[in-house]
């Protein structure tokens, strides 16, 4: 909270070097690196160790980040949905579905290209045979980029990847996701000029803007504490209502797909036993059901602002998680993850030019995709606060699509390392 007070004091003073220095680096993305380096330096520290009374040593991991993504995230999307108005949002078109399924895309081949282009200088980093083989333990990122972590894990036991290895998957995952995440929320800052060379159509996006910014001056007032704690009440209520709800769902639906014979089917629904996307899922449901109450009204009385508040929280512990020293760990394996991720990129860049869709479906389609339900909200609030929606909503639909593109990648990952 100190650090995220330091950015938005120096990001509000009218200071010449200050309004320099954000004009060309995003707040939000120095909210995001800031912790990062406090964790680079070792000032803060996400696990650390303590000797316990018996002489036996201890580890310890925060659960700071856990808070934020259990807690906080699904409390901002409830008080950034409430003013939403749905219609708009499907009115924002085809084009975000397009980018969407682009960014998908942009995995499947990216994986098996990275595969081909590292093994031209390093054949030994994309080798391996057996549960060794790199293309399997490579087969759990496209499942974490495509979907998210229970896409992951299900790619991890469709594969039979070594487990003792899988750590340096899981390294490179967070490095490589974190540096595009960063990437595109400089993109965030440069959104005018990058929609200009695109030539992009905004002014479905700008409506929608429109509209809630209209609403909101239009019930704006003074909050009081009555407001505020009613705002508390909506947002955590709901929270421990899509709590309790994921706790009893995910293991039903856990049940169900273990009674499906066929493995590759019963690994495609593994989603559906994840606590994590049940409650996010009740969250917005019950968040857009809101939305067509009186509850709205809370808009005026700050209530997107709190869930930008938690946003900012979230992406400064997404931050904490980051040692920027560890880039030069395994680098070769780090290569092939870059490039997968220019690839990625790339085809997200030529499409949108090609369909001229905004920057925002660019960025949000691609961390709908790579950063899931936890990053995509935090990417489209940032276009403005309204718009957490529509990264949710692309995100769970990534949830669902994730296995089987994963596996169609892994496959094309197989034969460009057998090749």
């Amino acid at each position: 909270m100190l650090a995220l007070g330091i950015v938005f004091l120096t990001e509000s003073m009218r200071n010449r070097f200050w309004s320099k220095f954000y004009k060309i680096v995003p707040g939000l993305f120095v909210a995001y690196m800031l912790p990062a380096i406090l964790t680079t330096t070792g000032l803060i520290s996400p696990e650390w160790e303590s000797i316990s009374e018996n002489n036996t040593v201890v580890k310890h991991s925060s659960s700071v980040y856990y808070m934020a993504s259990r807690y906080l995230l699904p409390a901002a999307l409830v008080l950034m949905t409430l003013s939403i108005d749905l219609k708009a949002v499907f009115n924002l078109g085809w084009k975000a579905l397009i980018m969407f399924f682009t960014g998908t895309l942009g995995i499947v081949i990216g994986g098996p290209i990275a595969i081909l282009l590292i093994s031209t200088f390093s054949p030994e980093t994309v080798g391996g045979i057996g549960p060794d083989a790199v293309w399997r333990g490579l087969s759990t990122l496209a499942g974490s980029w495509i979907g998210g972590g229970a896409n992951q894990t299900a790619m991890l036991e469709i594969y039979g990847y070594n487990q003792a290895k899988y750590g340096a998957m899981v390294f490179v995952d967070i490095v490589v996701a974190n540096i595009w995440m960063a990437v595109i929320l400089i993109g965030i800052g440069k959104r005018n000029r990058i929609n200009k060379w695109l030539k992009a159509d905004t002014s479905s996006i700008e409506a929608l803007k429109e509209k809630v910014s209209t609403f909101s001056e239009k019930v704006k007032r003074n909050p009081s504490l009555t407001d505020i704690m009613i705002i508390c009440a909506i947002a955590f209520g709901t929270v421990s209502v899509a709590h309790l709800s994921a706790n009893y769902l995910a293991p039903f639906f856990d049940g169900i797909v273990a009674n499906i014979k066929s493995p590759t089917t019963r690994n495609v629904f593994t989603f559906l036993g994840s606590k994590f996307f049940w409650m996010i899922s009740i969250a917005t449901l019950i968040a857009i059901a809101l939305s067509g109450t009186k509850a709205k009204n809370y808009e005026g009385a700050g209530a997107s602002k709190f869930g930008s508040v938690f946003i900012y929280i979230l992406v400064a512990t997404i931050g904490m998680k980051m040692d920027l020293t560890l880039i030069f760990d395994n680098v070769y394996l780090i290569a092939i993850g870059v490039v997968w991720m220019s690839i990625h990129a790339l085809l997200l860049i030529v499409v949108a030019k090609l369909i001229k869709a905004p920057y925002f479906f660019l960025a949000v389609g691609s961390q709908a995709n790579v950063g899931g339900a936890a990053s995509a909200p935090i990417v489209a609030s940032a276009f403005h606060p309204s718009l957490a929606t529509v990264g949710v909503l692309l995100a769970v639909f990534g949830y669902a699509v994730g296995t089987i593109a994963a596996i169609a990648c892994t496959i094309l990952m197989e034969l460009a390392a057998v090749s």
